[in-house]
């Protein structure tokens, strides 16, 4: 069997790094929200949903014709939930893993604190958005300081930005929250300092969770606000703006290139299905494919599901089936230890890590269609 399946490596269709797991289309038809949303579903995947700052660029260099602003998949819901996120994409909030101060949130304005700071002993507390104070930037870039306190008072919404364009984004998760050289830096801070910790209302349109947010400086995530759609003004970088749902523009729809499939089976009947109806088993390459491929993952009806990952027991090696060398990783702690008969299976929940797992294990599992 082990040779059969490295044969099978060797037969599948390569997809290099300029390969992408899903792409935009710019339609320059004017149309409200909801019709806009209605047509990409029909031709498309759905309305673009926007995960990082690598997609905002894709979609800036990709401007179509004359176009200067564009629906894309993002709306605010009209019964108001509101729900925690971190500022940095691919950092998930947990609401069992937190710090708040006693007391806190407290909401005291009436549904308008809706962003988090930090004091001197590293508890939270929300406040309004649109407040101006010191904050707190991480740079994931340097090794030598991954933290900078920044003394200049901003809104919430501004210290955002300046965090984006001077380092990587604001502080954002436990994991840096915890660090020692953190609390260092905090020494030197005022009594309350932002941090990447804010609420909202607004959902994509395709389902996903994904946190990231690009609005221009002036939205300062008010609760009461009737433009409940949101806009990528190309002319601003790219930023958004909300707008009444009703007025009629251009759009922006996307084509997911990989698929979650519901059925039950084994790593190797996952990869005849996926050669036979799509094109392969996924395979992740980067950490914004990780959280691009998580997403699906989330909606699986099994604890794991199957990647294009499969040790070659033989040959004493991790392999893409897709031909790609394994550089980025994802593995729980502890893994992989190399055993034949072995695969990599992404965890459903928790934090969505890789773990090897017996090939005859049955799971669901994501192909790739291209």
């Amino acid at each position: 069997m082990e040779w059969s399946l490295i044969l099978l490596f060797l037969m599948g269709q390569s997809c290099f790094i300029n390969c992408q797991l899903y792409e935009y289309h710019y339609i320059n038809e004017e149309k409200t929200w909801t019709e806009a949303q209605q047509y990409c579903r029909e031709k498309h995947t759905d309305l673009a949903t926007v995960s990082n700052m690598t997609d905002m660029k894709r979609l800036l260099n990709d401007t179509s014709g004359n176009m200067t602003e564009a629906w894309i998949g993002l709306y605010n819901q009209t019964d108001g939930i509101r729900k925690w996120y971190w500022s940095l994409p691919g950092v998930e909030f947990n609401e069992s893993e937190t710090k708040w101060h006693p007391g806190e949130p407290s909401d005291v304005t009436n549904g308008n604190e809706n962003c988090g700071h930090l004091n001197k002993n590293l508890n939270w507390t929300d406040t309004k958005c649109d407040h101006n104070l010191p904050f707190l930037c991480y740079d994931e870039t340097n090794r030598t300081q991954k933290y900078h306190l920044i003394r200049e008072e901003k809104t919430w919404q501004e210290a955002q930005s300046y965090c984006r364009e001077k380092h990587t984004d604001l502080i954002s998760g436990m994991k840096q929250l915890q660090d020692g050289e953190l609390e260092r830096v905090m020494k030197f801070a005022g009594i309350f300092s932002f941090f990447g910790l804010f609420r909202d209302t607004w959902r994509w349109s395709d389902g996903s969770s994904f946190s990231f947010r690009h609005w221009n400086d002036q939205l300062n995530n008010q609760k009461y606000n009737t433009d409940r759609c949101a806009v990528a003004v190309f002319d601003d970088e790219g930023r958004w703006k909300n707008d009444s749902c009703d007025q009629k523009k251009p759009f922006i729809c996307y084509d997911d290139k990989v698929i979650l499939v519901k059925e039950n089976k084994t790593w190797e009947d996952a990869l005849y299905y996926c050669r036979d109806h799509y094109h392969d088993l996924v395979t992740i390459t980067s950490l914004d494919e990780q959280r691009w491929i998580q997403e699906k993952a989330k909606k699986a009806s099994t604890d794991y599901v199957w990647m294009g990952l499969h040790y070659a027991c033989t040959l004493d090696f991790w392999f893409w089936v897709s031909d790609e060398v394994v550089r980025y990783k994802n593995w729980a702690s502890g893994e992989p230890v190399d055993d034949c008969d072995m695969s990599g299976a992404m965890e459903t929940g928790g934090g969505l890590k890789w773990r090897k797992i017996n090939d005859l294990e049955e799971f669901n599992f994501i192909c790739s269609k291209e």
